[in-house]
């Protein structure tokens, strides 16, 4: 077993089996052993390749996007651009570049990135060295005033508890250990939750032997993003893969090397996420008193957004190599059976502001 193993498998055996949710969170973010403690995950040399690193176009539009925003919000000043879980700091280096076109919205920023990883802070400082960066541990400690939001690909690793419904009722599933005590297995618990926290919309539909996944850091996190938002201004922007509708379904999954991996498999080794639910997102931002928009799927928003037209104005000055490029990048984002329809974006603004950019059906 590997280290991080070893220490969850002991506390399985001092204290009994762990939530789905504990053992997430530990896999992903144990301060010695967890999987984006210790490494730079991004990439074909790493386990998976995410918007940013794809295309510059993706970063290139969030930029604009913001700064689209920020215009049509009254262009306050000072503004922060904030992004959660900016990875090599990629999106944020297209962003800022392209946001060159409106150099009032550039100068009015404080730029702020939320990041737990030391390796990954490391890099976003190379990346990001001709800038002002504020780096900070959670979006409680960014100060406060107007601020542009960004996360991509951030609140599917946040962790998952999931429940089974039996005969008994709805049991959370539990990870415990293997009969010969070797490996983890999902086990449930011995009672059934008397009043589960799952959305109603999932309880309707559910049937004996379905799971429901539901994400309380998420909530937590799209309520306090709406809360900052209707008192401060600004906008947030979440682009992330899963589901517009509340439904049961097991979607926690791990990947290792571009592959599909046993979730529970050498914890600390490999990526955990689960499919984000967009609709209790949208509720936990609208109780806030926020406005929200979407989610659409990402292939519809880049699209509105002008992907297309800016792939062109690539091509003009690429090689016949870097024309085909730049095509299967775009084919990769938008496209039905890649990127386009399983990832989806969401936007949380004040209310009363207008329709934000790419939530707007073109005439």
């Amino acid at each position: 077993m590997s280290a991080l193993a070893d220490l969850l498998r002991d506390r399985v055996i001092s204290a009994g089996p762990l939530s789905i949710a504990d053992f997430m969170g530990e896999a992903l973010g144990h301060p010695e052993y967890g999987y984006y403690s210790t490494r730079d995950p991004f990439g074909v040399a790493g386990d998976f390749v995410t918007a940013p690193e794809i295309s510059q176009m993706f970063g290139e539009l969030v930029g604009l996007w913001c700064a689209q925003v920020w215009r049509t919000t009254l262009a306050p000043r000072p503004a922060a651009l904030v992004e959660l879980g900016p990875g090599r700091g990629t999106l944020m280096a297209d962003a800022l570049r392209a946001a060159r076109m409106l150099p009032e919205f550039l100068g009015s920023l404080a730029i702020h990135l939320v990041e737990t990883s030391p390796p990954l802070r490391t890099r976003q400082r190379h990346v990001l060295a001709d800038y002002p960066v504020q780096w900070h541990r959670s979006l409680q400690s960014v100060p406060g005033g107007p601020a542009f939001l960004i996360a991509n690909e951030f609140f599917d690793a946040l962790p998952v508890r999931q429940f089974e419904l039996t005969e008994a009722g709805w049991c959370e599933r539990l990870v415990g250990l293997d009969p010969d005590g070797a490996g983890f297995r999902v086990v449930l618990a011995q009672e059934a939750e008397p009043r589960p926290p799952i959305p109603p919309e999932t309880i309707a539909l559910a049937r004996v032997g379905d799971v429901a996944e539901v994400c309380p850091a998420a909530l937590t996190l799209a309520e306090q993003i709406g809360h900052r938002i209707v008192r401060h201004g600004g906008a947030a922007l979440i682009i992330d893969y899963g589901h517009a509708m509340s439904a049961p379904g097991e979607t926690l999954q791990a990947v290792r090397g571009h592959a599909r991996h046993d979730p529970l498999e050498a914890p600390g080794e490999a990526d955990l996420t689960a499919h984000v639910d967009f609709a209790t997102l949208s509720a936990a931002a609208a109780v806030a008193g926020a406005a929200v928009y979407g989610p659409v799927p990402q292939g519809l928003f880049l699209s509105r957004l002008g992907i297309a037209e800016r792939a062109h104005r690539l091509r003009r000055g690429a090689t016949p190599a870097q024309a085909l490029e730049i095509d299967a990048a775009c084919h990769r984002l938008i496209a039905a059976e890649e990127m386009g329809t399983l990832f989806k974006a969401l936007a949380i603004t004040p209310p009363g502001s207008p329709a934000p950019p790419g939530f707007i059906e073109q005439q």
